[in-house]
Formats: structure tokens, C-alpha cells, sequence
């Protein structure tokens, strides 16, 4: 009797093979993702920047009157109240928290804090821009909050500045 073993590269086994494409696939699949939301915050902060309406007290386009406008359909009334004693402060630490998250996010910097950075920003507009949107689902605030969770819990691995401090260290030690 015979028996064929496989060798480490080829058949099921190897890095050419089977489980081999599996493990790398898996190690790239929060990329797109992580991709995704960076982008659209990186996007979401500058449009806000680079629009001087949105940071004005009152105004059409404005934080004060987007505020204003979910106040009394908002889960936590008393962060809009909040956001509302100083609407472009507020307008400006949403834009440039975007900003940072979002640049963090492409570039794999703290990434865990990046994420929750974004999921704590996505869970306040939930909470109180959205809120109101029904069903639930067709507000958009959620599905970022739940769409941060895997790279809180994951972090940037492949691709990123994290990883490549990482390594680094790996070789010192």
C-alpha cells in the first residue's frame, strides 16, 4: 500500500493551494471594508469643511437648523441640547472627526481607535439624526455603526501603518 502525502507547495495543503488562497483571502477580508468607510468619512468631513453653510447657527444647509430640526424626534434630546449651545463647534468636531477616522481608517493608524472613533460618531447621528427614519432600516447611521464593529474588534492587520509598526517590533524583540 502507497500513501501520497502532499508537499508544502502544492495540492490542499500549501501556500499555492487550496487552503493556502483561503488563509489569504481571509487575512484581506476586512480590506474592502476598511476601504469603504474610510473613504466616505475622509469624503463626509470634507464636504462639511469645505461647506460654509453647514457650519452656520441657522441657515438652510446648517447644523443649527439640521439639529433644531431632530430635536424632538431624537433618541437622547439632551445631545442635540448639547450640540445646539454651540451648533458650529459641534459642526466642526463631527467634520473633523470624520476626517481623522476616516484617515486613520485608510491608512491603518490606531485602527481600533480610528473604528471606534467612527462607530461613536455613527451611533450619535443614529441616536439623534436618524432616529426618526422608519423603518429603521432605511436610515443609513446603523448600518455604519454595525459596519465599524468588525474593524474595532479586528483592527488593520494587512496594509496598514499598525501592521508595520508591528513588525517592526516583532524584529527588534
Amino acid at each position: 500500500m502507497t500513501h501520497t502525502f502532499h508537499t508544502p507547495t502544492s495540492g490542499y495543503g500549501g501556500p499555492g493551494g487550496v487552503r493556502g488562497a483561503k488563509d489569504q483571502a481571509a487575512r484581506y477580508a476586512l480590506l474592502p471594508l476598511r476601504i469603504f468607510l474610510g473613504v466616505t468619512f475622509v469624503y463626509a468631513g470634507l464636504d462639511k469643511l469645505t461647506d460654509s453653510k453647514f457650519f452656520a447657527a441657522s441657515g438652510a444647509g446648517s447644523v443649527g437648523d439640521l439639529m433644531r430640526g431632530v430635536r424632538d424626534t431624537s433618541a437622547v434630546p439632551w445631545l442635540v441640547d448639547l450640540a445646539l449651545k454651540n451648533p458650529e463647534g459641534f459642526g466642526y468636531a463631527i467634520a473633523l472627526g470624520e476626517l481623522a477616522v476616516g484617515i486613520g481608517t485608510l491608512i491603518g493608524l490606531l485602527a481600533r481607535i480610528a473604528a471606534l472613533g467612527g462607530a461613536l460618531i455613527s451611533l450619535s447621528l443614529w441616536l439623534t439624526v436618524s432616529w426618526q427614519v422608519e423603518p429603521y432600516y432605511y436610515g443609513n447611521d446603523l448600518v455604519y455603526l454595525m459596519a465599524w464593529l468588525p474593524l474595532l474588534l479586528a483592527g488593520a492587520s494587512v496594509l496598514s501603518v499598525d501592521a508595520l509598526i508591528a513588525d517592526r517590533r516583532r524584529r527588534i524583540t
